[in-house]
């Protein structure tokens, strides 16, 4: 069962990524002298390194904004709900890479199509967040104005892995494997806690684990076109 929903998850991804890279707008760069370019008339190296950079200022925030809902909203008790976090992401299911094995193993064809799959697959939850974080009597502004700054830095990660992908596999025929995921059902909201907000908690939990993966996969990307010996350490 778990196998035939990690196929269905599969199959509907890949039925919607022309559709994805078709109305996909490409980012805007700048060039040395500070002018914009679109970032297709830049080359593929030094987009990577912007995209990268991109990844790693979305994981930084993420980590800053879910300190800033615990130390706001949650007891200290359920701090280890972060750890547990994961259970209930709506991303579960897909069949991306988990563990370093399985990273190595895939090509940087299913890298890059991997990213832009965690990528989209965040835009609508974090409008929604937006819209719930704004119903909370005391939400800090530095935790609304970082959620509109990663979800708005969502679409410029999407417009420059789209191009990344359109430059480096011209859009090829994906070809991935399909990798076991042991579906877990949703924990019962604790008492101590209200649902909205324990919601709202391991969504921010989630994004912040699939950030990172984000960031990785992409390093992973240059450090394999950058012909290193080894890089095992991603």
């Amino acid at each position: 069962m778990n196998r035939v929903k990690v196929l269905q998850a599969w199959l509907w991804c890949v039925s919607l990524w022309p559709c994805w890279l078709s109305h996909a707008v490409p980012l805007d760069c700048k060039d040395e002298t500070g002018s914009l370019i679109q970032c297709t008339s830049i080359s593929q190296e030094k987009l990577l390194d912007r995209v990268i950079q991109h990844a790693e200022l979305i994981y930084r925030v993420s980590e800053e904004s879910c300190t800033l809902f615990e130390d706001m909203f949650v007891p200290y008790p359920l701090y280890a709900l972060r750890n547990q976090g994961g259970t209930m992401c709506h991303t579960k299911p897909f069949p991306i890479p988990g563990s370093k094995t399985e990273i190595q193993q895939i090509s940087d064809k299913w890298l890059l199509h991997s990213v832009l799959m965690l990528v989209q697959s965040w835009m609508e939850p974090f409008v929604y967040l937006q819209t719930t974080l704004n119903r909370y009597d005391d939400a800090p502004d530095a935790l609304l104005n970082k959620t509109k700054w990663v979800s708005d830095k969502l679409l410029s990660l999407e417009q420059g892995v789209v191009v990344l992908i359109r430059k480096m596999l011209d859009e090829g025929i994906l070809t991935p494997s399909i990798f076991e995921h042991t579906l877990t059902p949703d924990d019962e909201p604790s008492p101590e806690i209200p649902e909205s907000v324990l919601r709202d908690y391991n969504l921010l939990i989630c994004f912040k684990k699939d950030a990172h993966k984000m960031e990785t996969f992409l390093k992973l990307l240059k450090c394999r076109q950058s012909n290193k010996l080894s890089c095992l350490s991603y």
